[in-house]
């Protein structure tokens, strides 16, 4: 629940049409008609079977930052048990290709920018896809992050395939932790969490004026998962408290800015959920489908930004358990 407040290149034989060059909203006018039809697409339990988390068919690399969100999407969409997926350029190299006509997910890489020190305004920053280079510390350093299209397993043929996926099952398979395991690890990375919590009532809700969580009694959840997820909803709008990551937490519900703090908890309560393997099977809380589909009408691009945000928000969290716990725990990435 919000918180309450009072105030291309050229294309060969091989190569389809990627969503590179396809108009940004795209993704969101298939998200829209999944909300119309009453789906939240990342909403589910975490079912590590079909293969874990999301990452890279050839490198076994988990994709990071709001990535899960927009492949969790993308698998939906095309009726993918697989959360595996590579570009056209690495998958040719191993002989396979996407199938004729497949479109791919077009998702966010890493770039760090370095301009040195006195040099303002010489030329163009050098950059680098990933880490920080060695450099004078006052040197101007910033991330952003560009396009990059992937495509999933299913959308790929080629005889080295199903190797590559077999072997990608089985490195899930074999880190997959007990739920024990999982539902402690949630307990001690929200617990680290400096906003303090209390339990009653039938609400879960952030309280800003006194920086609260409000949870309902354990057992009033159908599951344990369903209790951490809804907590992880709530420490993400907690984030944005004004000490914090100062987002607007004054909306009222219906209004543009509930709808859309709410998506940016929704949608990092799902990323949290992801590191945590609890998944996002949220319980109390609605859906706020309608305000979700007219926010995202009004300015398709308003989903990149929250997803940024919730980017960030999950970052400050998982960064301060890491503070809290030092060497007793590490975090989950």
């Amino acid at each position: 629940m919000a918180a309450v407040s009072s105030r291309s290149r050229s294309k060969t034989r091989s190569e389809p049409t990627s969503q590179s060059n396809a108009q940004p909203d795209r993704l969101v006018e298939a998200l829209i008609q999944l909300l119309e039809a009453g789906t939240t697409p990342w909403r589910r339990e975490w079912d590590s079977t079909g293969g874990g988390h999301h990452v890279n068919l050839l490198s076994g690399h988990r994709y990071q930052g709001a990535n899960p969100i927009l492949l969790c999407l993308g698998m939906h969409l095309r009726g993918s048990g697989l959360p595996y997926w590579c570009g056209f350029a690495e998958a040719r190299a191993q002989g396979i290709f996407p199938r004729k006509g497949s479109q791919g997910v077009r998702i966010l890489r890493p770039q760090v920018n370095r301009v040195a020190a006195g040099t303002e305004g010489s030329g163009i920053p050098d950059t680098s896809d990933s880490g920080t280079e060695a450099g004078n510390a006052a040197d101007r350093v910033w991330m952003s992050f560009r396009p990059v299209v992937v495509f999933n397993a299913v959308d790929l043929e080629g005889a080295a395939l199903a190797g590559w996926v077999e072997q990608r099952q089985a490195e899930a398979a074999g880190a997959e932790r007990s739920e024990p395991e999982r539902l402690a690890a949630a307990e001690s990375l929200l617990g680290a969490w400096p906003v303090p919590v209390s339990y009653g009532g039938e609400r879960a809700c952030y309280l800003p004026q006194i920086d609260r969580i409000q949870l309902p009694e354990r057992q009033a959840f159908h599951t344990a998962a369903g209790f951490y997820a809804t907590w992880a909803h709530e420490v993400i709008h907690s984030t944005g408290h004004t000490s914090r990551l100062n987002r607007d937490l004054s909306g009222r519900c219906g209004s543009r800015a509930y709808a859309r703090e709410e998506l940016v908890a929704e949608l990092g309560s799902v990323l949290l959920g992801d590191q945590l393997e609890i998944g996002s099977a949220l319980e109390n809380h609605a859906a706020y489908l309608g305000h979700w589909i007219e926010l995202l009408r009004q300015s398709p691009q308003v989903l990149y930004q929250v997803l940024g945000e919730a980017r960030q928000a999950v970052e400050l969290v998982v960064g301060a358990a890491g503070a809290a716990l030092g060497e007793r725990q590490t975090p989950p990435r």
